[in-house]
């Protein structure tokens, strides 16, 4: 595969994972509730989840989707249902920063989890897969795979990194409470788009 290639395939990427989306607010609550690296373990649990299901669309999930009458809709209520919890979880979060660093932050498994779950992602993973490899040529999407790992790493990091920039600024439960609240709602309001598509 030529730069000629690549280069596209980067910028791809780099949009799909650095756009605010539902693992994006999720990261940035991370920086602002917990130790860097709490958040970066999420990070790193939602970059091989997303990397996993870029495969798997490669490898021709996303066909089984058509083929098997209502898996689409229930991944979709599924992902709606997550995304829900999530926010409401986070809209009752009483506004106080963890001190010890045991508190329960979305670890790895949430963040895989939370990819195969996420519209975005599948739409990300497909619409690259079909712009910009050959479906029936593994090696593409294997190299396509392996380009965006560090970029949608380094993409979900940056916004813990903010949230983390942002924990510095933010001492007053009251004002914690309000950016969590405005994220929930954020987060809350990406479900109901998914219920009108």
């Amino acid at each position: 595969m030529s730069l000629s290639m690549i280069l596209p395939m980067s910028a791809f990427a780099l949009a799909a994972s650095i756009s605010p989306g539902p693992v994006n607010l999720v990261c940035l609550t991370s920086g602002t509730r917990y130790p860097l690296r709490q958040g970066l373990v999420f990070v790193t649990g939602a970059s091989l989840g997303f990397i996993a299901l870029f495969i798997a669309v490669g490898l021709g999930l996303y066909s089984m989707l058509a083929v098997v009458p209502g898996l689409q809709e229930a991944l979709r209520w599924a992902g709606i249902a997550f995304l829900l919890y999530l926010s409401v979880r986070l809209f009752r979060d009483d506004g106080q920063l963890p001190e010890g660093g045991n508190n329960e932050a979305p670890g790895f498994m949430t963040g895989a989890l939370m990819q195969w779950l996420n519209p975005k992602a599948w739409l990300a993973s497909a619409s690259g897969i079909g712009a910009y490899t050959n479906g029936h040529d593994i090696q593409q999407v294997i190299l396509f795979a392996l380009l965006y790992l560090p970029i949608c790493w380094l993409s979900l990091g940056s916004w813990v990194y903010a949230g983390a920039f942002l924990r510095r600024y933010v001492h007053r439960p009251a004002v914690l409470i309000t950016i969590n609240r405005a994220l929930a709602i954020l987060l809350a309001a990406s479900c109901v788009y998914l219920l009108v598509e």
